[in-house]
């Protein structure tokens, strides 16, 4: 990719429905797994974003449902993000002003470092790195606006 879309306001742009495709690499083992399915971003009561995510994940040949929640809410400057997990606790900041952003979470002995990129007006991706004792891993997802 050669250059980033800047998003002066993370929240507004992250609203609504997107499909979600998602490479899951365990780099100790050689494991391939993959995510397909959507992400919705809903207003949430006093602010923010709650992201709903559901699909399918397959690894080592075997589809299973899966899903995660989110809470996005206002962050400390205008335009940023403050992402939680659905029970609160922190997960990481996130500010798309430049159309990039790296983030870090530490999680007991591993740890995930995401680069979020901003393609265009309805595409961006994730990438995570986790490395630590239990996980050596590469996840990485395309989002793009639903119709």
């Amino acid at each position: 990719m050669d250059g980033f879309w800047p998003v002066p306001d993370a929240l507004a742009h992250l609203a609504g429905r997107w499909r979600v495709e998602r490479t899951v690499r365990d780099l100790a083992g050689g494991d391939e797994g993959r995510f397909e399915g959507t992400t919705v971003f809903r207003p949430l009561d006093g602010g923010g974003l709650l992201h709903e995510e559901s699909g399918t994940f397959t690894w080592r040949g075997v589809a299973r449902p899966a899903e995660r929640t989110l809470r996005f809410l206002p962050g400390a400057r205008p335009g940023t993000v403050d992402v939680r997990f659905a029970d609160g606790r922190p997960f990481h900041d996130l500010d798309l002003a430049s159309g990039r952003y790296v983030a870090d979470h530490p999680c007991a002995a591993d740890h995930y470092r995401g680069e979020f990129t901003v393609r265009d007006a309805d595409r961006w991706r994730t990438v995570w790195r986790v490395g630590g004792p239990a996980k050596d891993l590469v996840l990485t997802t395309d989002y793009t606006r639903a119709g």
